[in-house]
């Protein structure tokens, strides 16, 4: 069975190196893993994948060693688990504002004695019952993750005891929704919300992060703590390669433009300047008239 790279980097105090896809793209797992990312954030909450597609990625990632953390649509206790079983290696849960919440999603995807998970040793994250039941149980709570989203005022409130839950492996900040949010309610800056988790992670020993696009964002969670950094955005790359690769079509017609600018030179004259570079023994006529011997 397969172990977690996200999970050792966050045991090791290292970063995670993660970026995001949300469209069936194969591919992209393999560039991704061999560009030298640890984890790919899969959101099924904004995007519609089937369940075969789902299934394909995260076999995918088996083969060439990345972890997906995915993002599911549904809370529901068998869906979740289900995702684990296909080869999942986090689920990165949104709009998790509670303590009891965060109880109720270990209670679903964690094995006894953290939460009751129903046991199933027959998926694909079990090599297809290759291995001892109380083995995989063992490995599937130490190998895959339960990550839990900050998107509310309430959840920030709620933090320090969402932290405190036995089972939640990491907590990720959502800056688009809890900003926001912030900017209605005007209770605190998003960055204020960045030092209450990063002070409530501190305490409890918990990793945290979220999407850290530009540099200086991430150099700023850095210095806070943050080891879940997102520094990839999927319509972000898609948008700047594509844009950097239309300049070339407009730097190649400027080199164009610039030809034609150049004076031009009537046809004797260019006649002329070519047949004085010639050397004079090549312009008088050959005579190929044979020698007469006698």
């Amino acid at each position: 069975m397969r172990r977690s790279k996200v999970l050792a980097r966050l045991r090791n105090n290292e970063v995670v190196r993660t970026c995001v896809l949300g469209h069936y793209i194969p591919a992209f797992v393999c560039h991704a893993a061999r560009a030298g990312y640890d984890c790919i954030w899969l959101d099924l909450e904004h995007r519609l994948f089937s369940s075969r597609e789902i299934q394909a990625i995260l076999a995918f990632s088996h083969l060439y060693d990345i972890d997906i953390m995915l993002r599911p649509p549904t809370l529901e206790k068998t869906g979740l688990c289900r995702y684990l079983e296909e080869g999942a290696t986090g689920l990165l849960i949104p709009f998790v504002s509670t303590a009891e919440k965060a109880t109720m999603l270990v209670d679903a995807v964690k094995f006894p004695p953290l939460g009751d998970r129903g046991i199933e040793n027959n998926g694909f994250d079990a090599g297809f019952r290759s291995c001892d039941v109380d083995e995989y149980v063992a490995w599937a709570n130490q190998e895959t993750f339960l990550c839990v989203q900050i998107e509310t005022p309430l959840a920030v409130r709620n933090v320090e005891s969402i932290a405190a839950v036995k089972g939640v492996d990491m907590i990720f900040v959502g800056p688009a929704d809890l900003g926001l949010r912030l900017r209605q309610t005007r209770e605190m800056t998003l960055e204020e919300a960045w030092e209450a988790v990063a002070a409530a992670c501190k305490k409890h020993r918990v990793p945290f992060g979220g999407p850290t696009l530009s540099l200086p964002e991430m150099q700023r969670r850095r210095q806070q703590g943050a080891q879940m950094l997102v520094g990839s955005s999927e319509f972000a790359s898609w948008s700047q390669g594509l844009k950097q690769d239309m300049r070339k079509f407009d730097e190649a017609n400027e080199h164009e433009k610039d030809l034609e600018r150049l004076p031009q030179r009537d046809a004797s004259t260019v006649a002329t300047a070519e047949s004085s570079q010639v050397p004079s023994d090549l312009k008088r006529p050959k005579d190929h008239t044979a020698p007469i011997v006698t």
